[in-house]
């Protein structure tokens, strides 16, 4: 056989070799992708609710008034006096703080405003590019040379206010800096299941991971996927905070000690990821009842925001009992200018006065039954 037409022959009967090998090896499985969140309830995700559906809300879940919609204008103009230039809000007690800013914008957003758009367009346009500018590089939205608290009290609302400003302008820019601000706060999850002060890895208490659990479920509404094993775990660890004879929720695990504030972001946490009728909700709303709004306490604010989210949630006696209450306490206690008051300063308690007044009127998507 003459050389040329041997080495065809050789390299035909390689390639066959070749191919029949490849047939018979077994498959590579594909890795497995992890389990994203979904919830077991019905939410609506992506865009805020139009505005001539979210004010169709049940008279009995409604409870507002002439007297707290008054309250809530003179608040948002009193918070659109105090922007500062650079779209940050100041007090004595901070400086352009990111978590402030985004319940400054929450605020406005509560009541149906929007960037760029109406009376407080440019209020929200220039708190929305603060928040921008506040997000670092590893994801997390932190002024370091002007915030004043731990660093993952602020990125947690600052992201919750990013998921809600996302889902309603479809921006590009503000969906990477949520993935970004979603990853930080998968990535610092503790062994508990929990969150605390600091970026990383740490320890965790109930006051902080409600936090972060509010910004995941905002982004999720919005459409950034979030692991079902994060929520799992911090299931888990709020459940294991709930842990008082009297029904009320712990500052961490190993403590005993209930306190209203904790018990209803405890509370909440868990109706919004889908364990609405679990022991743990059902006991801690019957503390809350003993705890009506106005009970001075330390964070007394921080406890109106978040109760009166966990009072609507339940909905029934509960919503019965605690919006009329927490109406007329706010409307007393706001101050001629318009503003409320607690020790984080008067834009912070003002923005949580507006937040809880404007639960139940449906305008935010992390509000929605």
């Amino acid at each position: 056989m003459a050389p040329g037409r041997a080495l065809g022959v050789v390299t035909a009967l390689a390639l066959v070799a070749a191919a029949v090998g490849a047939l018979a090896a077994p498959a590579k499985k594909p890795a497995k992708k992890p389990e994203l969140y979904k919830p077991d309830i019905t939410h609506s995700r992506g865009q805020s609710m139009p505005l001539n559906k979210a004010w169709e809300v049940e008279e009995r879940e409604y409870l507002g008034t002439p007297a707290t919609e008054r309250a809530v204008a003179r608040a948002l103009a009193y918070l659109a006096s105090a922007q500062s230039p650079d779209g940050s809000w100041q007090s004595p007690s901070y400086s352009s703080e990111a978590g402030i800013v985004g319940l400054c914008t929450l605020a406005f957003l509560s009541a149906g405003h929007q960037p760029n758009r109406g009376k407080y367009g440019q209020v929200l346009a220039k708190a929305t590019d603060y928040i921008v500018s506040s997000a670092q590089r590893n994801g997390l939205i932190y002024n370091t040379s002007g915030s004043a608290g731990p660093p993952m009290y602020g990125h947690g609302f600052a992201t919750l206010a990013l998921a809600e400003l996302y889902g309603q302008s479809r921006r590009r820019d503000l969906r990477e800096i949520l993935e970004r601000a979603v990853k930080l706060i998968l990535n610092s999850q503790n062994e508990e299941g929990g969150w605390r002060y600091q970026p990383r890895v740490a320890d965790a208490d109930i006051s902080v991971t409600v936090c972060q659990v509010m910004a995941l479920r905002a982004a999720y509404n919005a459409g950034v996927p979030v692991p079902r094993a994060t929520i799992d775990r911090a299931l888990d660890y709020n459940r294991r905070c709930a842990n008082n004879y009297d029904g009320g929720f712990s500052y961490r695990t190993d403590q005993r000690s209930s306190g209203p504030a904790r018990t209803g972001a405890g509370v909440l946490s868990l109706i919004i990821l889908g364990r609405r009728n679990c022991d743990e909700v059902k006991k801690g709303l019957d503390y809350l009842l003993q705890h009506p709004p106005g009970t001075r306490e330390q964070h007394l604010f921080y406890g109106l925001y978040y109760n009166t989210q966990a009072m609507y949630q339940a909905g029934g006696k509960f919503w019965q009992f605690w919006y009329p209450r927490v109406a007329a306490y706010l409307t007393s206690e706001q101050r001629a200018n318009g503003s409320w008051v607690d020790s984080p300063g008067e834009p912070y308690a003002t923005a949580m006065g507006v937040l809880a007044l404007q639960v139940p009127a449906n305008l935010l998507p992390i509000y929605q039954k």
